[in-house]
């Protein structure tokens, strides 16, 4: 059974990729940072249909976190196959004028260095170059890398226009090493990140503007994530899927 470690796994597109890994045959390790009764939900709901499944409690935005947990997984399932680089934060809605350096701190290190950390655990961990069997990373971008996010989360958006640059580079690095890298850039998810914003009802307000005139679902971009986990997508590498509603 291949282990695939998702991060920020408690909750929303986390969450629903965690399921649907496991309806697919991964042993699947769920990271989690504050809630481990959120994690425990989850990891008990794949147990219950069979799957095998444990939470790991790690703060990614902290790389002594990040390691401990790579050895915590490679203790309790071995093998890892693929890396959900899902793990992120948002911020209330404001102008680049009123922008922090702490906010930023806090933005990067959690959406972008976080990430490129647990590449680097991963990296050591599938590449054939070490010893390992290959396998996939998904990065978990967003539509914001594109538009900037204007008079809302500009920060955000550069944290996720790092990690876009970061998969194609990183596509290109690990291709001979036997490891896929591509991005998923979701959008307009009806998830509580939204409330994180400062703005619950963001979907409903903008729901127009979105060519298929509403929000997506978490299991819908799980899906987009899952495709290119597995082997279905092994003759893809750097690119990136939008599930945005046609936006």
């Amino acid at each position: 059974m291949k282990t695939i470690l998702i991060t920020g796994a408690s909750r929303g597109i986390g969450a629903a990729t965690a399921v649907l890994a496991a309806e697919k045959g991964f042993a699947v390790a769920i990271n989690y940072h504050k809630s481990k009764e959120a994690a425990e939900r989850v990891a008990d709901k794949i147990r219950a249909t069979g799957g095998r499944a444990q939470p790991f409690r790690a703060d990614v935005s902290k790389e002594d976190e990040i390691i401990r947990l790579f050895e915590e997984v490679d203790a309790e399932f071995g093998n890892l196959a693929s890396l959900v680089n899902n793990a992120g934060i948002l911020e209330r809605q404001c102008k680049l004028e009123n922008i922090t350096w702490q906010r930023l701190q806090r933005i990067f290190e959690a959406n972008t260095f976080g990430s490129f950390i647990c590449c680097r655990e991963a990296i050591k961990r599938m590449s054939l170059k070490y010893g390992g069997k290959g396998g996939t990373i998904v990065n978990v971008s967003s539509i914001a890398s594109r538009t900037g996010a204007p008079f809302e989360y500009i920060d955000y958006a550069a944290s996720k226009g790092a990690i876009d640059a970061m998969t194609v580079g990183l596509s290109k690095e690990l291709a001979e090493d036997g490891i896929r890298v591509n991005g998923v850039r979701p959008a307009f998810i009806h998830t509580d990140i939204h409330a994180s914003g400062g703005e619950p009802g963001r979907i409903e307000r903008i729901k127009d503007t979105i060519p298929l005139k509403r929000g997506g679902l978490a299991s819908e971009v799980a899906e987009a994530i899952l495709w290119l986990a597995s082997d279905q997508s092994s003759y893809s590498t750097g690119i990136f899927i939008d599930v945005t509603g046609g936006r």
